[in-house]
């Protein structure tokens, strides 16, 4: 399988995405932490070829102590993006089995990868949706994990012009209320959700997102700033100006401007040095997760940004 193409070959790749104007900056100031080294982790969602206990095995040997699980490991082969699957061969058993594959190995399991459809115009399948993250919120709790990371989802219905689904106002609304249930949910569960924004979706900027968050005004709802999402729009400076405050994780990928394709961290116009320096003033508590790598790339892109951590902190 490949990691480049898995999360985006669900898009309408024929259908341009309006680009929201430059964001503004926040109201609220971010305050600088603790200049600790960060956490650095990687993202499981490009090793199907690995039972969770070989992955395990193989982070442990190259001194990854931290995951962001998504269940596509051949053992637990659950995952959809933009959809839903049939979590009930998922009891607790089987969950806690796949916790102490890793926790065994001295690795921790930061948050569990969800991606589900919250935009869809039709209320049954929304409701669908919201049932299948609460099944992800019970394989969460009984692997002991409560962290859990999102977009918006991808819709376009067959025959549409003018304004993408995804802008118009009357689903910004739907999507608050939706996003309001999602954090009650959470709630029962001591749950966090982290929305993800993407530049050519519902949460299409840095501002967008944090006004998103803002207007649902639930302490269970925050944000994973992804900069390669939004390069072809926000300045590295405006996501974290506008997302500080509600930054819990960071995904390291990369992308070329104006190529929709993510790749491994390094092989893009991502400059990793300024991503460093700003995550370590804005959200210095949040871990980096490295995503689009494999088992072919993933040793390099976590010695790039090893050494940016290093170059950074070596500065102080």
């Amino acid at each position: 399988m490949s990691i480049r193409l898995t999360r985006r070959e669900a898009l309408v790749t024929g259908a341009a995405a309006a680009l929201p104007l430059l964001s503004q900056p926040a109201r609220a100031e971010a305050i600088p932490g603790p200049e600790a080294k960060p956490v650095i982790g990687v993202s499981t969602l490009g090793f199907p070829g690995f039972t969770n206990a070989e992955l395990a095995l193989e982070l442990a040997a190259n001194d990854v102590t931290t995951i962001q699980l998504f269940l596509t490991q051949k053992d637990s082969n659950y995952w959809v993006y933009n959809w839903r699957n049939d979590l009930s061969p998922l009891g607790e058993e089987e969950c806690r089995a796949i916790a102490e594959a890793y926790t065994s190995q001295g690795i921790d399991i930061h948050s569990i990868g969800v991606y589900t459809n919250l935009v869809h115009p039709d209320e049954e399948e929304r409701n669908a949706n919201l049932a299948y993250f609460g099944e992800m919120f019970r394989v969460g709790a009984a692997m002991n994990v409560r962290t859990f990371i999102t977009e918006a989802g991808h819709y376009e219905p067959p025959e549409h012009h003018g304004v993408p689904h995804h802008f118009k106002e009357e689903v910004w609304h739907q999507m608050v209320r939706t996003g309001k249930r999602l954090g009650e949910m959470a709630a029962d569960y001591d749950a966090t959700v982290l929305v993800e924004p993407f530049y050519r979706g519902f949460l299409a900027s840095a501002k967008r997102t944090r006004l998103f968050i803002e207007d649902i005004g639930s302490p269970r709802v925050r944000a994973l700033l992804d900069p390669a999402n939004l390069i072809e729009i926000n300045d590295l400076s405006e996501m974290f100006t506008q997302l500080g405050p509600y930054i819990d994780c960071l995904h390291a990928k990369d992308r070329k401007l104006h190529v929709d394709r993510g790749v491994a961290a390094g092989q893009g116009d991502l400059d990793y040095d300024e991503f460093v320096a700003l995550a370590a003033r804005h959200a210095p508590h949040a871990p980096f997760i490295l995503e689009y790598v494999g088992p072919d790339d993933y040793k390099q892109a976590l010695d790039l940004l090893r050494a940016a951590v290093a170059r950074h902190h070596g500065q102080q």
